[in-house]
């Protein structure tokens, strides 16, 4: 059965397609009875409208703004790159992409982005910290109709139009139950140590995980340390947790909550004896080589790629005034080991979006 058309709409409320036209994109106009035989013509005939016909006859150009973190981590580099492969394969639905960089964990330099940004979009996607200062800024854009959809971890969840991205609590706790699993055949006397490294506890994602790691490890007998913060740097994960490790040599689990994993990669490198069991966040170039070489146990992954794909469909969503679709049962981390890895991707990635570019 074909679906009704904008004609059959008119034809059933007894009006010529102009008519139809106007009450459908509320242009003005049309009689108050006229209107009325419309609507209740769309509601009979169960008329859907086609966003994507309206928006070429109307030339529309979506105009979607991304602030990631910037740098040199691999995984905020992967959600880079997605949002460049989404330039390219949104091309046909006339989505234009902006891509602004931001230092990582740095929620002052996140709010003056906010702040700054141009008006000229019709939705914002970012990795947010939670701060004063950058909920007020995700306010101001929503007063100004431009909504705020935040990516990997929740921020100012009362304020912005949707979060898209994995349930960290459930990653955490997933990790703590791998933990719990690979300490099973120690001694009562000797359950373990467990050590958190986070990048920082203004993340949301970073406190969700540990919060879900503790949930599952408390009553475990395995003792969760006082986590280790980093700031998502190799340089001070090398320096903080080998004065860790030197500090409590009975650690028997690492768990890295955030980035800088290069710098845990050598410290776990230089280890002659048994080292702990080692969990990972992301499958990047880093923790693939941990895997492969045997230093690194699991990593949960929260696909980027898929990640990027879903914040443009809810984006593409919030500018149509559609319902939007849900991200929560669309992205489920995935637990890598060293037997499961996927084929290696290439290195070689698009040119890199210019600030404001029209791909």
């Amino acid at each position: 059965m074909r679906k009704p058309t904008l004609q059959d709409v008119a034809r059933a409320a007894g009006v010529s397609y102009a008519t139809a036209d106007r009450v459908l994109n509320a242009r003005g106009n049309v009689a108050e009875k006229s209107t009325r035989r419309v609507l209740q013509a769309i509601e009979t005939l169960g008329y859907e409208r086609d966003l994507h016909a309206a928006n070429l006859s109307r030339g529309r150009i979506y105009h979607f703004r991304f602030l990631l973190p910037g740098g040199d981590h691999s995984f905020f580099r992967a959600l880079r790159q997605a949002v460049e492969a989404e330039a390219s394969l949104r091309r046909i639905d006339r989505i234009r992409f902006s891509l602004t960089e931001v230092p990582t964990l740095d929620s002052d330099a996140l709010a003056r982005a906010l702040e700054e940004l141009p008006r000229d979009c019709d939705a914002v996607a970012v990795v947010a910290t939670e701060t004063p200062r950058i909920s007020a800024a995700i306010a101001a854009l929503s007063a100004a109709h431009i909504p705020v959809v935040t990516l990997v971890g929740d921020a100012a969840a009362d304020i912005r139009a949707a979060y898209v991205g994995i349930d960290n609590i459930i990653a955490g706790r997933t990790a703590g139950r791998l933990m719990r699993i690979a300490h099973m055949a120690r001694p009562a006397t000797d359950p373990g140590l467990i050590l958190p490294i986070i990048g920082a506890m203004s993340a949301r994602d970073h406190r969700d995980r540990l919060m879900g790691a503790k949930a599952v490890l408390d009553g475990s007998g395995q003792q969760l340390l006082e986590a280790v913060v980093v700031d998502d740097r190799h340089d001070l994960m090398r320096q903080r947790v080998t004065a860790a490790l030197a500090k409590t040599p009975a650690i028997s689990g690492i768990y890295s909550i955030g980035a800088g994993n290069r710098g845990l990669i050598d410290i776990l490198a230089r280890i002659s004896g048994p080292r702990p069991f080692v969990i990972m966040h992301d499958l990047t170039p880093t923790t693939r080589a941990g895997l492969e070489s045997g230093l690194v146990d699991a990593v949960i992954d929260q696909k980027p790629a898929q990640e990027i794909a879903l914040a443009v469909d809810v984006m593409k969503a919030l500018a149509d005034g559609r319902e939007l679709p849900d991200p929560a049962r669309d992205i489920t981390p995935t637990i890598y080991v060293k037997d499961n890895l996927p084929a290696a991707l290439p290195l070689t990635a698009p040119a890199p979006l210019a600030a404001g570019e029209t791909p």
